[in-house]
């Protein structure tokens, strides 16, 4: 009986090609693109997998009041990690790590190459799994100047030479660092990414040759502190320790303390007040898991549609099996055999797809998927997927194929449509309704990024060039300068602490008259060399910028236009600021406010600039490192870029100067924004790709089944225009129908997503109009083709077949 079963499915196939190649095309496309898409949410689900000890790890997060409201962050007071272990019961160890990449200058022979990675505490290597191929983790830090690197690290220093432990490489020009152990590279999804790794005690000790004493005081911040519990540790119990702890060790501290978990570290790191939120990355992977459960749902949607619209064609074969004592149980299970068998086909097609298009795939998405067919978990996985949409897809039509009165097809006689004919006009509207969500919520994510990238920053980021050189050029930039002046490509340039566009250090003890004693407003502040404003095209709507002469200007600050609204009513200029900043910073200075610029976007492109203040002549002191040069808007970018790096390599020797345009980073700052409008992009069209082939073959079908009248309108005058009109109205009513259900669908969706932007567009009209005249063309083109074929065919033929 099985044997009969395949038989028949594969004869229905080959006498149906094109009805096989639609259905098991459309199933392809949609098995591919969730394959793709559950790929990428495997690897984002299964970050820090890597690591033995997930479920026990934990990072120390720090709750702090600043403004009335509760900020979250990373980095912890320093002697916490010690402290933790010694006193709170449960926790089984500490490491301290440094709270950002460290960018380094490595040198080799006359090998010389930058490389970024953590100083951390011996104690991480037990805690995290790291793989060591040379050396071990107990030897890693056997002396204070170790280093531990990454195979990666260590094939760009010494090629294929696996023997590496003993080698030194001087680092930043000044000190021998001893190569002592070698991991394997940590995976893409770990949350722990380096290239190297040294003791954290060599910080410590860069402090006190600098006369601190930060290491011990429970008010200085700076390194990530992790934590590994006990087997039988119970965290809210510890959690309820920590609460406290911090303001216990250090009484005028009010911060506190709580354990963040690993598996949280990626999906759930979303705080708000401090509080989670429970969004954070988990929010893209919904999204785009949704997407593919609907790419899903719009293939079986097109199966079922073409199967019952090609009814009538296996009518008899229904009758003839009925009549020879085939019950409807035994036909269901025919029909949804052969949906399945259709399925597993368009699985093994879907394989070919996701092969060619995963390169692709990874360069969009920013990963290094690979398909792993020898997972069984992938394979399991395609089962799931190929044995569901066999089911949905096979479902409807098996019930409908199995309800045909035998009586009725063997004499002939034409089959009522009855409910058949609702539900295929209902699944097409589903089809396009979704269709069209996709393009309109592409148009909105395309045009809020557009909107972004038009408004004002209070900066020209147009040819505006960091050089990033890792060390303090503040002693040479006088010379470094002049220089640039002279490759005659630079208009300004200028020393900076900070980058322009992105989050820097801020303080809540600035003081000013009028400031009352409860407040504890952060403002960001900027060392900067006096040439920073005009160099970075920032406009100064009241007083004046800094003087050419820096060391003039010590005194003296300028401020953004709402820090200056914080101050007080009237203007700045001449009201002063007093900061620990300075020569001493034990004792408060004051500073001299001479200028106000226009407020400026930075950290969050979204949302509304912050204060700002901006000290002069103090880059030295900061150890400022980025140099900010304005290039000549008539020269071409590669040339001036190349004498650049000429004057940096002369007057600079020892650091290899890297670069980057700032509207490069300005565009990398809404990169998730970006990618979800190329991914919407992406699978709109695929969706609209699916929706298409279904409604050629429905449209193929209806001229199939009309021939007749298409033959005897044709015969008594009806014109080629008339007869596509005819044909093609109902679908086109179809696609107006989904217009109507999918615009305020759309809206709403869209409406909730801008909100999570301060500064956003205003979803106008004409977008569900564009997006409605284009469902429309791409339907009338889809169908066109058949409506016209069957339009200009020979009456006298159709009419002597039928």
């Amino acid at each position: 009986m099985l044997k009969n079963y395949f038989k028949t499915a594969f004869r229905n196939l080959w006498k149906s090609k094109t009805y096989g190649f639609l259905n098991i095309s459309g199933l392809a496309i949609g098995i591919a693109c969730a394959g793709l898409i559950f790929l990428w949410a495997e690897d984002e689900m299964t970050f820090d997998n890597v690591n033995v000890k997930k479920d026990r790890l934990y990072a120390m997060r720090v709750n702090a009041k600043f403004g009335g409201n509760t900020y979250t962050m990373g980095s912890t007071p320093r002697p916490m990690a010690a402290s933790l272990k010694s006193d709170i019961h449960g926790i089984a160890n500490t490491a301290r790590a440094s709270d950002e990449d460290v960018r380094l200058l490595f040198s080799f022979e006359n090998k010389s190459l930058y490389a970024s990675g953590r100083y951390v505490d011996s104690s991480l290597f037990s805690m995290f799994t790291l793989t060591f191929l040379e050396g071990n983790a107990r030897t890693a830090f056997s002396q204070l100047y170790s280093l531990v690197i990454t195979e990666h690290t260590a094939k760009k220093f010494f090629g294929e030479d696996k023997n590496v432990l003993g080698r030194k490489l001087v680092v930043d020009n000044k000190q021998t660092y001893v190569i002592t152990a070698v991991l394997k590279d940590p995976p893409a999804n770990s949350t722990l990414q380096f290239e190297w790794l040294a003791p954290y005690e060599i910080t410590l000790l860069a402090d006190r040759a600098r006369g601190g004493n930060d290491e011990f005081s429970w008010g200085s911040y700076g390194p990530f502190t992790y934590v590994e519990l006990e087997l039988t540790s119970n965290p809210d119990v510890i959690n309820r320790q920590l609460k406290d702890y911090i303001h216990v060790k250090q009484a005028d501290q009010t911060n506190q303390a709580f354990l963040f978990p690993m598996s949280d570290w990626r999906l759930f790191s979303e705080f708000d007040n401090g509080k989670q939120t429970g969004g954070g990355q988990i929010k893209e992977v919904r999204i785009l898991s949704s997407i593919a459960w609907i790419i899903l749902l719009i293939a079986c949607i097109n199966f079922m549609n073409l199967a019952t619209a090609n009814s009538q064609k296996r009518a008899k074969e229904v009758g003839v099996r009925k009549v020879l004592g085939a019950g409807k149980k035994k036909l269901i299970i025919q029909f949804i055999g052969e949906a399945l068998l259709m399925s597993m086909l368009a699985a093994v097609l879907s394989i070919v797809i996701m092969t060619l298009a995963l390169p692709a795939f990874n360069i969009l998405m920013q990963k290094q998927l690979s398909l792993a067919l020898g997972n069984p978990l992938h394979i399991l996985t395609l089962l799931i997927i190929t044995i569901i949409c066999g089911l949905v897809a096979g479902s409807y039509p098996s019930l409908y194929l199995s309800s045909f009165k035998p009586a009725l097809v063997l004499k002939g006689m034409k089959l009522k449509a009855g409910n058949t004919v609702f539900i295929r006009k209902g699944l097409v509207v589903l089809q396009f309704s979704v269709s069209l969500v996709f393009i309109i919520s592409t148009m909105i994510v395309y045009m809020q990024i557009q909107h972004v990238k038009h408004r004002n920053l209070g900066f020209d980021k147009d040819n505006l060039v960091e050089l990033n050189m890792q060390h303090d050029v503040a002693e040479n930039f006088t010379i470094i300068k002049s220089d640039l002046f002279r490759s005659g490509v630079v208009e300004y340039a200028a020393l900076s602490d900070h980058s322009t566009i992105y989050d820097g250090n801020t303080d809540n003890r600035f003081r000013w008259e009028g400031k009352s004693e409860n407040s504890d407003i952060e403002i960001a502040f900027r060392n900067v060399s006096p040439e920073f404003i005009s160099t970075s095209g920032m406009h100064i709507s009241e007083g004046r910028d800094f003087g050419a002469n820096g060391g003039a200007e010590n005194s003296n600050v300028i401020i953004t236009n709402s820090l200056e609204k914080i101050l007080g009513k009237g203007s700045a200029i001449g009201k002063i600021i007093q900061s620990k900043r300075g020569d001493n910073d034990a004792v408060y200075k004051n500073f001299n406010v001479v200028g106000v610029v226009d407020d400026y976007v930075y950290g969050n492109i979204y949302g509304s600039p912050g204060p700002v203040i901006f000290f002069c002549g103090m880059p030295q002191r900061s150890n400022a490192n980025l140099v900010y040069v304005r290039l000549k808007p008539t020269k071409d970018p590669s040339e001036a870029l190349a004498k650049i790096v000429t004057v940096m390599k002369k007057d600079n020797p020892a650091y290899p100067p890297e670069y980057k345009f700032v509207d490069d980073q300005f565009n990398e700052m809404y990169f998730n924004e970006q990618l979800t409008s190329k991914v919407s992009g992406i699978f709109a069209s695929l969706a609209i790709v699916i929706s298409c082939l279904g409604l050629f073959g429905l449209a193929a079908f209806t001229a199939e089944r009309r021939v007749k009248e298409i033959g005897i309108r044709k015969v008594l005058g009806a014109s080629v225009t008339s007869l596509t009109s005819l044909l093609s109205k109902d679908f086109l009513q179809l696609v107006l129908v989904s217009c109507l259900v999918a615009f305020p669908v759309a809206w709403w969706i869209m409406h909730n997503w801008l909100q999570n932007y301060e500064f956003r567009i205003v979803i106008s009209w004409w977008i569900f109009i564009i997006a409605g005249i284009m469902a429309l063309l791409i339907a009338s083109l889809t169908i066109g083709f058949q409506t016209i074929k069957a339009a200009l065919a020979n009456p006298v033929k159709n009419l002597r077949t039928e």
